[in-house]
C-alpha cells in the first residue's frame, strides 16, 4: 500500500469518528446540520460581530444540532465522538463564521475537559442540567486559598469565549505548593454561573463574534476541591475523572488535543475564504488604475496562483491535522501512552495548521484590492478573524516552532506540549 492510501485510510476509520453512544446521530448528519447553517451563518456574521457574541437563537441552533454534545460523554446525553469529529463539524462552520465556529467550538471542548474532573464535578455540571456548557479562561491569574473543604477564589479571568451562553466557567489559578519552597501548582477550579458576573469588555477588531468578555468573581468564594483539576492531571493521561467513562478519548493529554478546537474554525475560514473568492472573482471588474479598468479578476495571473497557493496550503493543514489527530486517537484506544515525541508533533501541527490556513486568507485578500475592505464584503471579516486566530499563543508558530527545534536537537522544549 503506497503512502497515500496509507494516509487515506488512516483518515478514514480514524476512532474519533465513531461514536460508542447508543442512540447517537450519525456524524454525517452532524457535519451535514453544520453545512447548512453556513449560509445562515454568514448571513448573520455582520449582526454577530456587531453584537459581540454568538446570539441566544444561535447558540439554541447549536445545542439542537448537537454541536455542544460532540464529545461529551454519554452518560450525560453526549455523543463521545473524538477529535477528528470535531475538526469535521468546527471547520464546517467556520466557512460560515470564524466567530460563531470558534464560539461553538470552545463549548464543545469542555465538555470533554470537564470529563477530566472527578466524577463528583461532573454530576455538578451535568446532573440536573446534561445541556449545561462552560466557557473557560486558563491563565492561572489567581491564587487559590485552600479552606476547609476546597478553596476560595476572587479575581478575574479574560478571554472567556461563549460566556453569554455558558452555565459554567473553568477557571484557571495557582495552588498551593505541596510542600514549602516548592512552586506554586497550576490548574482549573470549575465554578457556576451564580457565582460569577461577566465585564463587557470584548472591543476587538478580530474574533468579535466570540463574545470573549470577562469573568468577575467580586468577593472571596468558595469552590469544593472535588472541582479541581491539575494541569498534570489533564496532561498525565489518567486525569481523576477518565476512569468514569470506557471511551479513551477521555484519556488523551490536554494539550495533544484542546488546541485543535482553536485552528478548527482557522481552516474552516481558509475553506470559506476560497469560496467567496472564487465568488468574487465571478462578477469583480477592476476600476482603473494601473491595471486599467473594466477587466475582469479572475483574468489576473497572480490571482490566479494565489488562489492555487490557498488551495492547496488548506489541503496541506488538513491533512495534517487528521494524520496527527487520527495518530493520537488510535494511540489512546490501544492503549499506548502519548509520548513527548507525539505530543509535540501534534503541537507542531496544530501551529503548522493554523500558519498555513492564515497564509491561504492572506493571500487571497491581497488580491481583492481596496474595496475588499468594506464591511459589507465578507471576506474582510474572514481576513481580520483568520488573523486574531493565528495570533492565539497556542497557535502562534513563533511561541511553538522553538520548542519543536528545541526537542529536535536534544535540548529540554521549553513550551506547553
Amino acid at each position: 500500500m503506497n503512502q497515500r492510501a496509507q494516509l487515506q485510510e488512516a483518515i478514514l476509520v480514524a476512532p474519533g469518528r465513531l461514536s460508542p453512544a447508543s442512540g447517537a446521530p450519525s456524524l454525517k448528519s452532524i457535519v451535514d446540520a453544520a453545512s447548512e447553517l453556513v449560509p445562515v451563518l454568514r448571513k448573520q456574521a455582520f449582526q454577530t460581530e456587531t453584537e459581540r457574541r454568538l446570539s441566544a437563537a444561535m447558540d439554541k441552533r447549536f445545542h439542537e444540532a448537537g454541536f455542544y454534545r460532540l464529545i461529551q460523554p454519554a452518560r450525560f446525553g453526549g455523543y463521545e465522538y473524538g477529535f477528528t469529529a470535531l475538526l469535521d463539524v468546527i471547520s464546517e462552520l467556520g466557512r460560515g463564521c470564524p466567530s460563531a465556529a470558534w464560539a461553538g467550538s470552545l463549548g464543545a471542548i469542555h465538555g470533554w475537559l470537564v470529563a477530566n474532573f472527578p466524577p463528583q464535578a461532573q454530576e455538578d455540571v451535568w446532573g440536573k442540567d446534561p445541556r449545561a456548557i462552560m466557557c473557560g479562561s486558563y491563565a492561572p491569574v489567581a491564587k487559590a486559598e485552600p479552606v476547609d473543604g476546597g478553596y476560595r477564589i476572587q479575581g478575574k479571568w479574560r478571554f472567556a469565549s461563549n460566556v453569554d451562553n455558558s452555565q459554567w466557567a473553568v477557571l484557571g489559578v495557582q495552588f498551593p505548593p505541596k510542600e514549602e519552597g516548592a512552586p506554586p501548582g497550576a490548574g482549573f477550579l470549575l465554578v457556576p454561573r451564580a457565582d460569577w458576573t461577566i465585564e463587557d469588555d470584548w472591543q476587538v477588531a478580530g474574533q468579535a463574534g466570540t463574545g470573549s468578555k470577562t469573568v468577575v468573581i467580586e468577593k472571596p468564594t468558595f469552590v469544593p476541591v472535588h472541582r479541581r483539576l491539575l494541569f498534570a492531571e489533564a496532561a498525565s493521561g489518567k486525569p481523576p475523572g477518565s476512569a468514569l467513562h470506557k471511551n479513551p478519548i477521555y484519556s488523551i493529554p490536554f494539550l495533544s488535543a484542546i488546541p485543535l478546537c482553536l485552528v478548527a474554525p482557522l481552516v474552516g475560514a481558509a475553506q470559506g475564504s476560497i469560496e467567496l473568492f472564487v465568488e468574487l472573482c465571478a462578477s469583480r471588474l477592476t476600476r482603473g488604475g494601473v491595471g486599467g479598468a473594466g477587466m475582469q479578476l479572475s483574468g489576473f495571473s497572480h490571482v490566479q496562483s494565489r488562489l492555487a497557493d490557498a488551495a492547496a496550503n488548506v489541503d496541506a493543514a488538513r491533512l495534517v491535522l487528521d494524520r496527527d489527530t487520527t495518530e493520537v486517537e488510535r494511540m489512546a484506544v490501544n492503549g499506548d501512552a502519548i509520548t513527548v515525541e507525539k505530543r509535540i508533533r501534534s503541537r507542531r501541527g496544530h501551529a503548522f495548521a493554523a500558519k498555513l490556513s492564515h497564509a491561504a486568507i492572506q493571500g487571497l485578500f491581497t488580491s481583492v484590492g481596496a474595496s475588499g475592505f468594506a464591511l459589507d464584503q465578507p471576506l474582510q471579516r474572514m481576513w481580520r478573524d483568520g488573523n486574531m486566530i493565528a495570533q492565539h499563543i497556542t497557535l502562534n508558530w513563533d511561541a511553538v516552532s522553538p520548542m519543536v527545534g528545541q526537542y529536535m536537537l536534544g535540548m529540554p522544549p521549553k513550551g506547553a506540549h
